[in-house]
């Protein structure tokens, strides 16, 4: 059992040893939920916190389709599940906060059979479930948040099982559940004009897994890619760290600009920095100026997690470095982005992908540039909105330029070069299913570089739609 698994359960059993601690009769009703309802509670007391803690429920319902070019395998599978969470009221500045969330496979194709052209599985749908256990369709369920947290004023210090939401480390919230990290946050958010986070994360659990993992041990639970000399990548589970260690600065000068910086130092492996600013200058009374520039240098750390090459996450001495630009208008109901990343050949840009997605603004739901160098990418959104209907849309269209998959150099997962459409709309109902929420996603991607014949580098990848049908409900 980890510490802080000991460490809290310690608490609670002590805590219900004082608030319940008699025997049960068998002539008693039962009273393993036994709470005390009748007499006033001292406002001090740890009961009145566990009392008058906070329940929050959320039950999601989510479709996903994957039809491939031709002859290759599609896909398609439908997941739901729901979760409950609780928190307590403050007792001196210190609270307990529990949740957990349930999945169930509710039909899908057989997302282990293998296709038949290439030998290669599926790529979207198994992410719906644990991928760890795919054949698992029914108990696949996950203690999602499990903490101790202080407030003092606007800021915290929260101690175990949590969620957190970075440029490097995030939620990537684009299947059935988030990740999840364990460790020590803390946010300081009483200096004006300026708000700090960061910590130490010692342990995750991946999107689309069940179970909690080391940081090292983390990092190759999803498909790992190639070397830069073309064998298979060999770092799952042979990485050595003790975790990351990450901290973010924002500064806000005005109200219409705002400078941000994050350093991620994953220990013994690398070392990756983001500096970005944006702009949102009012210009009219209905109109906004955005803006942004981002900047992104990695640097591997002695040997890159592993003294054998063919089993570190990154090789020794290897740097690469990420150029961001953004410009666009918005309006009250309506608004046009234009985004551009560069990613230099000086060498691949890499990051778990267990962690969480790109942080670059050309980024679009359901494909990723990370373990690529020498990339020019450029996109368009357009957003429109109606409020009085509840409904929001938004159509992006993006031009991927790549490497060639067979530069194994600059191309961890043989990508080609791709163009890619999204049209994402999302409607939330009101009256008696108020707290219900709707969203269809439609991703087209097609090829724009060189296959060399290779099946493999356009099943799940290049010439694909995908269709995404997403229900929530928030209690």
């Amino acid at each position: 059992m980890r510490p802080i698994q000991l460490i809290l359960s310690s608490i609670i059993f002590a805590l219900s040893l004082g608030m319940n601690a008699q025997h049960q009769e068998v002539s008693e009703k039962p009273a393993a939920w036994k709470g005390n309802e009748s007499e006033a509670l001292d406002s001090n007391s740890v009961l009145y916190s566990f009392k008058n803690g906070k329940f929050e429920g959320h039950l999601r319902y989510f479709f996903s389709a994957t039809d491939n070019n031709g002859k290759l395998s599609d896909y398609y599978a439908n997941a739901a599940g729901g979760g409950i969470r609780y928190e307590t009221a403050k007792f001196h500045g210190f609270q307990f906060g529990v949740s957990g969330f349930f999945v169930f496979n509710v039909g899908s194709s057989d997302l282990l059979q293998r296709d038949s052209l290439t030998n290669q599985t599926n790529r979207y749908e198994i992410g719906l479930f644990d991928m760890e256990d795919p054949t698992n369709k029914k108990d696949i369920d996950r203690l999602e948040e499990f903490y101790l947290k202080h407030s003092y004023k606007k800021s915290f210090l929260r101690f175990g099982r949590q969620l957190v939401n970075t440029p490097f480390i995030n939620l990537q919230d684009g299947r059935m559940r988030p990740t999840g990290v364990e460790g020590f946050w803390l946010e300081i958010n009483d200096i004006n004009k300026l708000k700090i986070e960061g910590g130490w994360l010692y342990a995750m659990s991946p999107r689309s897994t069940v179970k909690w993992y080391t940081t090292s041990e983390s990092v190759g639970l999803y498909p790992s890619g190639v070397n830069t000399n073309g064998t298979k990548s060999g770092y799952a589970g042979e990485i050595d760290s003790y975790g990351a260690f990450t901290l973010g600065i924002r500064y806000e000068p005005t109200k219409w600009l705002s400078i941000k910086a994050w350093d991620l130092y994953f220990e013994n492996v690398m070392n990756s920095a983001l500096i970005q600013i944006d702009l949102n200058k009012e210009i009219s009374q209905t109109t906004n100026l955005i803006g942004g520039l981002q900047f992104i240098r990695q640097d591997a750390i002695y040997s890159g997690g592993n003294e054998s090459p063919s089993k570190a996450y990154i090789n020794a001495g290897s740097t690469s470095m990420v150029y961001g630009a953004r410009i666009g208008i918005k309006k009250k109901n309506a608004g046009v982005q234009f985004n551009y990343t560069h990613i230099t050949d000086d060498g691949r840009y890499l990051m778990p992908r267990e962690w969480g997605r790109d942080p670059f603004f050309t980024f679009m739901p359901r494909e990723r540039n990370e373990g690529l160098g020498n990339v020019h990418a450029m996109n368009t959104s357009i957003t429109y909105d109606l409020p009085k209907q509840r409904i929001k849309t938004s159509l992006t269209g993006g031009y991927y330029i790549l490497p060639d998959i067979k530069n194994y150099v600059l191309n961890k997962y043989a990508l080609p070069s791709y163009t890619q459409f999204n049209a994402d709309i999302r409607y939330s109902f009101n009256g008696i299913l108020k707290g219900l929420d709707a969203q269809l996603l439609v991703v087209v991607k097609m090829n724009q570089g060189d296959l060399h014949s290779d099946l493999k580098s356009e099943i799940n990848k290049v010439n694909m739609e995908l269709y995404n049908f997403v229900l929530n409900y928030h209690f």
